[in-house]
């Protein structure tokens, strides 16, 4: 015999969404580890984490009205929210975790490598090269070379899975290299591990 899931006014989320705080501190202390978890898997760090878990709380405490027992569990509800949130803010921190150290490394150097008058002849076949590649190359490569981030930090700060990123560099740099032989260069520092 099947039981019918429980009125939504009998529900945690039904009893906070009438704006009974008890109910809210009480789906705290039932769903806090479950938010805590996916936020611990999904942030960056500790402190990220636990700012999100307050924002996913917050979330819950608004759209508690939107919670129907007969479509998910309070438990799916609340993944779900959590999940959505983590997702937005680790977007957002990708964003500018990406922006930053480009505007820092700029700000540095005393020579501009995009001026083609401030670069080796080397340096500008590599330039050129590099351009020819696709954007998703493009921005892996330049991630790692230049910000020297790692595959799993690029992997993070551009919303992609690792071995996609990996996938990637070794064929932005398989590419780089025929394209520098073909021109009758070398291929930079890096790049001969990639064969």
């Amino acid at each position: 015999m099947s039981t019918s899931p429980p009125a939504a006014s009998e529900t945690l989320l039904g009893r906070t969404a009438r704006g009974d705080s008890a109910a809210m501190r009480e789906c705290i202390d039932v769903y806090g580890g479950l938010v805590w978890s996916i936020a611990r898997r999904l942030m960056f760090t500790d402190a990220e984490a636990e700012d999100a878990v307050q924002e996913v709380f917050l979330e819950v405490w608004k759209h508690s009205a939107r919670f129907d027992p007969s479509i998910a569990s309070e438990t799916a509800f609340i993944a779900m929210i959590a999940r959505r949130r983590m997702i937005d803010r680790r977007r957002r921190a990708s964003r500018d975790m990406v922006r930053e150290p480009l505007a820092d490394d700029a700000a540095i150097s005393t020579r501009d490598p995009s001026v083609p008058s401030e670069r080796s002849d080397d340096a500008n076949k590599a330039v050129a090269a590099l351009g020819q590649l696709s954007e998703e190359q493009q921005n892996v490569l330049r991630l790692s070379i230049y910000q020297g981030l790692s595959h799993e930090r690029i992997a993070r700060a551009i919303g992609l899975p690792l071995g996609t990123v990996k996938t990637h560099a070794r064929r932005g740099l398989l590419k780089l290299r025929s394209l520098l032989d073909a021109g009758g260069s070398t291929p930079p520092v890096g790049v001969e591990g990639a064969a």
